[in-house]
């Protein structure tokens, strides 16, 4: 087989919550530089991105061929994560496939796709599990690795499948952000007796890096990835291991669920570019209700032996996620887990998810 070995990355999706582990662990050692696309090069996380250098950015959108080819240009690898909250489920798959198919034409060698779980065929068809925004990048990740049957030898291809970040778990406006209620961190979701599959954002950038490294073995490889099948009432009585302070599971129903806070964004568009009067585009409570029903009926598995084999220093348990995060904490100044989690603080940080900033912007 022909080594598609990369040195220049094209990376869409560099600014979001995954995008800067990715391309910090490609930039890392200098083996590989990173041309990154943001919508606004002045914007604090284009300015990260630039901090960890080798990295240039490109100033424009993933909706515009004429973006795309000039990101492409003069690369030899792509990392590409659309963001889905952005488009919506229908346009996303439409830059997905253009980006794949100008991908080639422009000469990469090697092409990642950010992908998640087609959920909905997990399920068996299942409408009650759908989520748009799974489903939309598991259909093309499906698609890309079908095409590349015909054209591993010009371009290969990957698909990295992530899930839920473990960082969501304890950060505002997520969808299991938690509270602190009467001096019990309290996590309120409808997930019953189920598992979520959360990954680690840190562990993220390993993988990408380990594709990218190997790609001969990673030609035609979909690459799902999490630190565990993580049940809530673990997650509480991890946090008090780590945090010595009390936290507790509370299963909610989904009409719950939708109830205050999250009353006011239920009925919006899952895509703030998404066009609400046309009737393939899901609501967020469409969307999420799909999404948790996923996770309480344990739809998505992980193969860890081989993310074992892959990482054998990956992490492994939440606990184990929760005392390093605690840990980095305090060594970086931000105080313990226990005083992140507080509303006091939360208030006073940047949103972990890109979509909190963008969303109000309407811009593609």
């Amino acid at each position: 087989m022909t080594s598609h070995a990369t040195s220049r990355i094209f990376v869409v999706g560099g600014t979001g919550a995954q995008g800067l582990p990715v391309i910090g662990a490609l930039v890392a050692d200098g083996r590989y530089s990173v041309r990154a696309l943001s919508r606004d090069a002045a914007s604090r996380r284009a300015k990260a991105l630039l901090e960890l250098g080798n990295v240039e950015i490109v100033e424009g959108t993933f909706a515009d061929e004429a973006t795309l080819r000039q990101g492409f240009r003069g690369c030899d690898g792509a990392y590409i994560n659309i963001d889905g909250f952005n488009t919506g489920e229908k346009t996303e798959m439409y830059w997905a496939i253009r980006s794949y198919e100008i991908a080639i034409e422009e000469g990469i060698r090697f092409f990642v796709y950010g992908n998640l779980d087609y959920a909905l065929k997990k399920a068996g068809y299942d409408s009650r599990f759908r989520a748009g925004h799974y489903d939309g990048k598991g259909r093309i990740g499906e698609w890309i690795l079908f095409q590349n049957e015909a054209n591993r030898d010009r371009m290969g291809a990957a698909v990295f499948t992530t899930g839920p970040y473990m960082e969501m778990a304890i950060s505002a406006m997520t969808p299991m952000s938690p509270s602190v209620e009467d001096g019990v961190v309290t996590w309120r979701v409808p997930l019953g007796d189920g598992a979520v599959p959360h990954v680690a954002l840190g562990d993220c950038g390993y993988y990408a890096r380990w594709l990218f490294d190997n790609p001969d073995r990673a030609n035609g490889l979909n690459l799902e990835v999490a630190i565990a099948q993580i049940g809530y009432h673990d997650l509480a009585a991890a946090f008090e291991r780590v945090t010595g302070h009390p936290a507790r599971y509370i299963d909610t129903e989904l009409d719950a669920y939708w109830d205050a806070p999250l009353r006011a964004s239920a009925d919006l568009p899952a895509g703030y570019n998404a066009d609400p009067a046309d009737k393939s585009t899901m609501s967020f409570r469409d969307n999420f209700s799909g999404f948790w029903t996923i996770w309480k009926h344990e739809t998505v598995r992980r193969d860890y032996a081989l993310l074992d084999e892959i990482h054998p220093n990956r992490i492994r348990s939440v606990e184990d996620w929760l005392r390093r995060e605690d840990e980095l904490g305090r060594a970086l100044g931000k105080g313990s887990l226990w005083d992140r989690v507080q509303p006091e603080y939360q208030l006073k940080q940047p949103p972990l998810l890109k979509l909190v900033e963008d969303r109000r912007r309407g811009r593609l």
